[in-house]
């Protein structure tokens, strides 16, 4: 691993990426979390462009695509308790989205990583339930894990660990609760 300038501005961008990310769980209002979520991913696609990570860079993209989706489905049909026929074509739609990014994008096995992570991401924020999404977040943050550390992301690693133990963390007290 070279610490060139390309490599330090990665990490840089990777650091900004997890700081919005954080500020998000004290976000009050969800425009503001949204918002926040957006820039989120924009920093985090230009640390993968710095990085030459092309596949992590589509699957911001298709994030991207899904938050929007999703905002407007929200604001278009409300806040649902349940998923409908058309949360589904929707979830279908962003899975095509994804595997055509994929193809397009594909950098060996291991950049897969980064594809199955934001597949099982997509579902937990598709889905209704909160236990099956923080559930989620665990093998979602060890596919991210693995995939910073393919692309020697060392923030990406650390910070990607520290969401992780956030995730079990909040799953656990959740069982506790129950």
């Amino acid at each position: 691993m070279n610490w060139d300038t390309t490599y330090i501005l990665s990490q840089i961008f990777t650091i900004i990426t997890y700081i919005l990310l954080g500020v998000t769980y004290y976000a009050k209002d969800r425009n503001k979390v949204l918002v926040l979520s957006f820039l989120s991913l924009i920093a985090n696609g230009i640390a993968y462009i710095f990085l030459n990570a092309w596949t992590g860079l589509a699957m911001c993209i298709v994030a991207l695509i899904r938050n929007i989706i999703f905002l407007v489905d929200e604001k278009k049909n409300g806040v649902k308790d349940k998923n409908n026929k058309t949360d589904i074509i929707i979830l279908v739609i962003l899975y095509i989205i994804l595997i055509i990014s994929t193809i397009f994008t594909y950098e060996g096995a291991l950049s897969l990583l980064s594809v199955f992570a934001t597949a099982l991401y997509t579902f937990s924020v598709w889905q209704k339930k909160t236990n099956i999404y923080k559930l989620l977040g665990i093998p979602i943050g060890v596919l991210w894990i693995l995939y910073n550390i393919y692309i020697m992301s060392v923030f990406g690693i650390i910070l990607e660990t520290i969401l992780l133990i956030c995730s079990l963390t909040g799953y656990l007290l959740d069982i506790k609760k129950k």
